[in-house]
């Protein structure tokens, strides 16, 4: 049977190009999009590329609830999802809190693969072998957590907020992993490199700045790579709870590595989320 692959952020960038990839080894690949018409122009420009269709479905994962219902119209259209690749990332240039009072960033970055990875557990379950990639970013190596503060955006700064987030996102892998132990479903985070994206970008000075500094960076199609192998490769069969630069497995820094701090944030997660993310221990 042909295995079913949901890539988040799958409209633009690095999750485009995951998406792209992946249609032309002929899975089912189903991206997620805000954005109708974006989302459309992604599945004309893959199917146009590949030859193969990919499915959309459109949701936001800019609230609580709105992820939510993402994760319930995934679960009501597919019957088994052997992988879920959770791509959509945002680099906020600003402050900006949602409907839930949580910053953007942390909603985007960490609360929206916390929430999808939790309620489609089952299903992947179901659809063994199964696996879930976080893409990440090497910069989590700046991130600092301060649980009072950064889910509401209290301690914001350009860079060290993309930062805390990402290593929330980190810290999320290795506990949801020591979890999940014994379900067959794994799950690992990747940083794709340093890729020209749009993460980052708005209409400001910094903005500028940005554009400037990506004109070296490698291409979407590049950042794909390690994603992709992550998420079908049978050379990380069975491998859990890693982080891979690129496609070498490296250990993460002490922040990243504290247990404690993990399942700190898993409390708050599963408080502000109003989940049962115990059920399957």
């Amino acid at each position: 049977m042909q295995k079913t692959i949901i890539v988040t952020g799958g409209n633009d960038g690095i999750g485009k190009a995951i998406a792209a990839d992946l249609a032309a080894r002929e899975y089912r690949v189903v991206i997620i999009s805000r954005n109708a018409q974006k989302g459309q122009q992604a599945v004309k420009d893959i199917t146009e590329a590949t030859g193969q269709t990919i499915d959309l479905v459109i949701g936001d994962l800019g609230t609580i609830s709105s992820t939510k219902q993402v994760a319930s119209d995934l679960l009501h259209k597919y019957e088994k999802i052997n992988v879920l690749i959770n791509n959509a990332g945002l680099w906020p240039t600003k402050r900006r809190q949602n409907e839930d009072g949580l910053e953007m960033g942390f909603m985007v970055n960490h609360m929206a693969p916390f929430i999808l990875s939790n309620l489609l557990l089952g299903r992947l379950q179901n659809s063994l072998p199964a696996r879930i990639v976080n893409v990440n970013a090497g910069l989590y190596v700046r991130g600092q957590l301060n649980l009072t503060q950064t889910p509401y955006g209290h301690d914001f700064s350009w860079i060290n907020t993309y930062a805390n987030t990402k290593l929330c996102n980190i810290l999320f892998t290795m506990e949801f992993a020591r979890r999940i132990e014994k379900t067959g479903v794994t799950i690992n985070a990747v940083h794709p490199g340093v890729i020209r994206t749009k993460l980052g970008e708005s209409k400001g000075l910094l903005s500028v700045l940005m554009r400037l500094i990506k004109r070296g960076w490698d291409e979407p199609e590049k950042g794909a790579e390690p994603p992709v192998w992550l998420a079908i490769s049978p050379d990380v069969e069975g491998v859990n709870g890693r982080y891979f630069d690129l496609k070498t497995e490296t250990a993460v820094n002490e922040l990243a590595n504290d247990k404690a701090l993990a399942q700190q944030l898993w409390t708050v997660s599963t408080n502000l989320a109003q989940i049962n993310a115990t059920a399957y221990l």
